[in-house]
């Protein structure tokens, strides 16, 4: 897989993210990704049809519930529910979207990146975000290689350089 390093900046380059998916549940990977852009500066925001708190941080039912602008949002829902998460970003104006992928499938569907590409958004296809931030644990930093990505595809944002 080819990741668009140019759709990576572009979304890591916005203040305000919307992480679809996250719950407070300790497992779920969306919390970590909440946790990790905070600590680095970003306005996050956390959404899940049924969390009340993502990390001590209100979460949202959904992307229409979402207070102020969002820059970009960060699927991390299952493939089947991609699409409609896309939907609901277009139909805000959000400009930069990421279909989250792990090791799984994660929420790369390729009706999702139609929709997307469809509506003018900037797409990061599949990929995790924690292999493009700054000061990542070894693992990260192991996934990035292993997919084979230059060391300088690393961010930070603005606030925090």
């Amino acid at each position: 897989m080819t990741v668009d390093l140019h759709a990576v900046d572009a979304l890591l380059a916005q203040q305000h993210l919307v992480v679809v998916g996250a719950s407070d549940a300790h497992a779920n990977f969306g919390r970590t990704i909440c946790h990790e852009l905070a600590a680095r500066g970003y306005d996050v925001t956390a959404v899940h049809p049924t969390a009340t708190s993502v990390d001590g941080h209100p979460c949202y039912p959904n992307l229409a519930s979402v207070p102020g602008p969002v820059d970009g949002v960060i699927v991390m829902v299952s493939a089947p529910h991609a699409a409609e998460v896309v939907r609901d970003a277009a139909a805000l104006g959000v400009q930069h979207v990421w279909l989250f992928r792990g090791m799984g499938a994660g929420a790369l569907d390729p009706e999702a990146v139609i929709i997307a590409r469809g509506a003018g958004m900037t797409v990061v296809e599949g990929a995790c975000p924690m292999m493009f931030l700054s000061d990542t644990g070894w693992v990260h930093r192991l996934h990035r290689r292993l997919r084979r990505l230059p060391a300088a595809t690393v961010r930070r944002p603005a606030s925090a350089a």
